[in-house]
C-alpha cells in the first residue's frame, strides 16, 4: 500500500511541461508528445565540415514531437515542409517523414522538429 502512495506523490510533484509559440503564446506541444532522442555520432562523422574550435552544444536546440493536429501540411499529406504556428504563422520548425538530423547528430525518423528558440517552455 505504501508503494502506491509514493508513486502517487511522485506523479503530483513532477511538473507538466507545455510548449507555446513565443510570438502569440498558443500551445503547440506538451511533454507527452515529445519523442526523446540522444546525442548521435553524426557530427563526428563529418569533421571536415566542423569549424575549428567549435564546441559541442550542451543541449539540443530542438524538440521532436509526434505529428499533431495543428500541423496543417502534415494533414494535407506533404512529405516534408515547414511548420507554422496556427495562430500567427510564425515558423516553428519543419518536418520530414524520411527523417532529419538534429544538432546533436542524432537521426530522428520520422522527424517533426520544433526549434526551442521559437518556443516558450512552461512548467505547470
Amino acid at each position: 500500500m505504501e508503494a502506491a502512495n509514493v508513486m502517487d506523490s511522485e506523479a503530483v510533484q513532477k511538473p507538466k511541461v507545455i510548449y507555446r509559440c513565443k510570438k502569440c503564446r498558443r500551445i503547440v506541444a506538451s511533454e507527452e508528445s515529445i519523442v526523446p532522442h540522444e546525442r548521435g555520432k553524426g557530427e563526428k562523422c563529418f569533421k571536415w565540415r566542423k569549424r575549428s574550435g567549435e564546441k559541442e552544444p550542451a543541449q539540443c536546440s530542438s524538440i521532436f514531437v509526434e505529428p499533431l493536429m495543428w500541423m496543417q501540411p502534415v494533414q494535407e499529406g506533404y512529405v516534408e515542409e515547414k511548420l507554422q504556428c496556427m495562430g500567427c504563422k510564425a515558423r516553428l520548425g519543419s518536418f520530414n517523414w524520411a527523417g532529419m538530423q538534429c544538432n546533436y547528430g542524432a537521426w530522428v525518423n520520422p522527424a517533426f522538429q520544433l526549434h526551442k528558440n521559437r518556443l516558450d517552455e512552461c512548467h505547470m
